[in-house]
């Protein structure tokens, strides 16, 4: 357990009261609860959660069946909790933990949140779950298997306090190193790293308007920046520049823990209307460098169309509705598979559109104009399930 002065260790979480309104508060467990018959998370398959407005869907991977339809509010957010087992919904009260169930258990929203004032990003690594509260800028830490023996209250966790609250994102790896983002309420600038006795190893403001995070081979960390990435490796910070300047933003990392080479989400105008992206940035964390390459002809993208799969590749699901295959070694485009109709990207961000996510060699890919979801066979490029739903998906998470 780290220092007084580097954690509020073992500070008791809050359970909310999982209504429409999340109204009722009462005080959680400040440890574990006793162990409880659910399986670990190598037995459950997969589940995916769909939210769409008010409440969230949970289908059989396999099948894509609905298991479950709960309701929540009207715009939530989604990402898989790090056990197999659990995701957390962003809500107004703070991470609320949805049990996407077992083949023996049904799914449910829990009663169980993580208090947060303004939860923002989720990040599983190496055994450890860490929630940001972007209103504090608190980092929350738990093991992350120790949700799937907390069945009435939640696990035991370790807070890192904020420092000035914004728009962050925090990281523990497997040595104990805390990394996380620097800023204030007017921006954010660079990021920290501390030992688990709470000793700063470095800290970097070279990095402007920094965003999202992704760990790669040999535990290597990359931020991206307004003006290229952030790359945390052997206790040292080192900033990569984008080939556009003053602007060349990576906001997204999309990892895979057995490739040292990053692909993150670019943007190379400022001004630029809409969502809808046309080049990918490849930082090679091994060798230090960053590269862009643009899409196919009629190929655009948003942050939640990228993911890695099979081989290590990268999987784009395209506005042409195809699923474009990239290799982030040569940076060579290789195959297309199409899945879904065209499609245009969203006014505001928050708007559904497709998604893709990826569990194994499949990927499910989200068509909200048809109030579709489709599983893709990657290894080969079919599609094979769909399913029609009775509302329209916006945000996916998997189960694993």
């Amino acid at each position: 357990m780290r220092s007084s002065s580097f954690r509020r260790a073992g500070l008791l979480a809050l359970a909310v009261g999982a209504t429409v309104g999340l109204s009722a508060c009462a005080g959680g467990a400040g440890s574990a609860a006793p162990a409880s018959s659910a399986p670990a998370s190598a037995e459950a398959a997969t589940r995916v959660a769909l939210s769409y407005p008010g409440g969230i869907v949970v289908l059989d991977g396999d099948t894509l069946e609905t298991l479950a339809d709960v309701s929540s509010e009207e715009f939530t957010r989604l990402n898989s909790a790090g056990d197999g087992r659990h995701i957390m919904v962003t809500t107004s009260a703070g991470f609320q933990v949805l049990d996407a169930g077992t083949a023996g258990d049904e799914p449910a929203l829990t009663d169980l949140v993580f208090a947060a004032s303004k939860p923002g990003h989720v990040v599983t690594h190496g055994g450890k779950t860490v929630l940001y509260a972007d209103g504090t800028s608190d980092s929350t830490i738990f093991d992350s298997d120790a949700l799937l023996a907390s069945t009435d209250s939640l696990p035991a966790v370790e807070t890192v306090p904020g420092v000035e609250a914004h728009h962050g994102v925090s990281i523990v790896l497997e040595d104990g190193t805390f990394l996380t983002t620097v800023g204030n309420a007017d921006g954010r600038n660079g990021a920290v790293a501390k030992d688990a006795a709470g000793a700063t190893i470095a800290e970097t403001a070279e990095c402007p308007g920094i965003h999202g995070e992704g760990t790669a081979k040999d535990e290597v960390v990359v931020f991206g920046c307004e003006n290229g990435a952030l790359v945390y490796a052997d206790g040292a910070f080192t900033k990569l520049t984008a080939p556009d300047q003053p602007y060349g933003r990576m906001g997204n990392a999309y990892v895979s823990d057995s490739s040292a080479v990053v692909v993150g989400d670019y943007k190379d105008d400022r001004d630029a209307e809409g969502y809808l992206l046309h080049r990918v940035a490849l930082i090679d964390t091994a060798a230090k460098t960053q590269r862009v390459v643009d899409m196919p002809a009629g190929a655009e993208y948003t942050f939640r169309d990228v993911a890695r799969g099979p081989g290590d590749l990268a999987y784009v699901l395209a506005s042409d509705g195809s699923i474009h295959v990239l290799d982030p070694v040569t940076g060579v485009f290789t195959d297309a598979f199409p899945v879904i109709d065209p499609w245009e990207g969203p006014v505001e961000w928050q708007d559904a559109h497709p998604a893709i996510k990826v569990s194994g060699d499949i990927a499910y890919v989200t068509e909200p104009a048809k109030n579709a979801v489709h599983a893709v066979d990657l290894t080969t490029g079919e599609v094979t399930t769909s399913a029609t739903l009775d509302e329209t998906p916006n945000e996916i998470a998997l189960t694993k």
